[in-house]
């Protein structure tokens, strides 16, 4: 994001280079220890300060506390097979379900924000969707507890988003978002409705509810926040809370990892060759030669490939070793990429092989087949 603007932008491809500004700019509660020393575990998001920010999150602290119910509400677009970015999403909205029994998931496939920002048509959206639902099954979301839409299908979302439009102006949408076509700012209030959909009484009623997104989707949380207050009258809205991590450096080191560049991200798809291709052309923060190196030691700070390793190696002590040795100069960035290889090529295989026993139940919960509102309702 450049630093001459105070507008982030949810459907840019540019990367955030200062997180620090956009806690001071717009707000943005800073994630502390005295936050994570109360929440019942951390996953290597929190533990590394991945996840930075947040709105509210003590809310959702206090119904952990008191064993009662809240909700885990997010989405992605499907454009396309989860990518590493979207990983982190996926495994925030998990991370949070499995705080407490008493959670339960909202997962949105963002099919009109498909349609209206990359205009993918819905009939092609549904098949992607069956792809990116069974990635979420595999990541190991607890089905049971999880109330999959389509955005396009679910009525209270469409009816929600026409209330809304009433009481917003173009102004003030333009204001947040900049200048976009009128359906860009249609898809941002069913984004809101999908954020509030939770809390009518078909789901149990006002409830806190916690959004984990990437630092650049705040914009709808700010919208979100404020239309709660709105309505809160007539609707009983909690405001909603956030979390906000931050974003997955392209591949290239330019932006961030986005799938309108097939060679910017790695999917949960890739062959083993497809990831030792990207990864061997990733950008790192090594010197000009292996002597300099040695000599200087490498800038992991910088490098995109020591980034994949903090989001997504669990293991702290062999990423703290790779950061260690990087800037040592013991590690040589060919020597490293290897590892990472091998590292990312291990957990894909067994990704794999839990998603295509998932694809069936996938489609199911999509076709509300199987676990719909009915069958959470001894939760709620």
């Amino acid at each position: 994001m450049s630093t001459k603007t105070e507008r982030l932008d949810p459907w840019s491809i540019e990367d955030v280079e200062d997180y620090d500004r956009l806690i001071r700019v717009f707000g943005i509660e800073r994630i502390n220890d005295n936050l994570l020393r109360s929440l019942p575990f951390l996953n290597r998001y929190m533990r590394r300060r991945i996840v930075f920010g947040h709105r509210g999150l003590w809310e959702i602290i206090k119904a952990i506390k008191e064993n009662r119910v809240y909700a885990v509400m997010s989405g992605i677009k499907p454009t396309g097979v989860f990518h590493f970015g979207s990983k982190i999403t996926a495994e925030q909205i998990i991370y949070f379900q499995q705080l407490s029994p008493k959670a339960i998931v909202f997962y949105a496939v963002a099919d009109i924000e498909a349609w209206e920002d990359n205009g993918i048509p819905l009939k092609e959206s549904r098949e992607i969707a069956v792809d990116n639902v069974a990635d979420l099954l595999a990541l190991g979301i607890d089905y049971k507890r999880l109330y999959v839409y389509r955005q396009s299908e679910e009525e209270r979302v469409l009816r929600l988003s026409y209330v809304f439009a009433r009481g917003l102006t173009y102004n003030l949408l333009e204001a947040i978002y900049g200048e976009k076509h009128i359906g860009m700012y249609m898809s941002a209030l069913v984004q809101v409705a999908d954020i509030l959909l939770p809390q009518l009484e078909e789901f149990g009623g006002p409830k806190p509810t916690i959004v984990p997104v990437g630092v650049d989707q705040d914009p709808h949380i700010r919208l979100t926040r404020d239309i709660a207050r709105k309505y809160s009258r007539e609707y009983g809205f909690i405001l909603p809370s956030s979390v906000y991590h931050k974003l997955q450096k392209s591949l290239t080191g330019s932006g961030k990892m986005s799938k309108r560049d097939p060679m910017s991200y790695l999917t949960l798809n890739d062959s083993s060759k497809m990831v030792e291709l990207k990864i061997k052309r990733a950008f790192t923060g090594g010197r000009e030669t292996a002597e300099l190196q040695r000599k200087l030691g490498g800038r992991p700070e910088i490098c995109v490939v020591y980034q994949l390793w903090l989001y997504h190696v669990d293991d702290d002590v062999k990423v703290s070793r790779v950061f260690e040795e990087c800037k040592s100069g013991k590690r040589i960035c060919g020597e490293c990429k290897l590892e990472l290889i091998e590292e990312i090529n291990k957990f894909l295989e067994k990704h794999k092989e839990r998603k295509e026993k998932f694809r069936d139940l996938a489609r199911e919960l999509l076709e509300r087949k199987k676990y719909t509102l009915e069958s959470l309702k001894n939760i709620i």
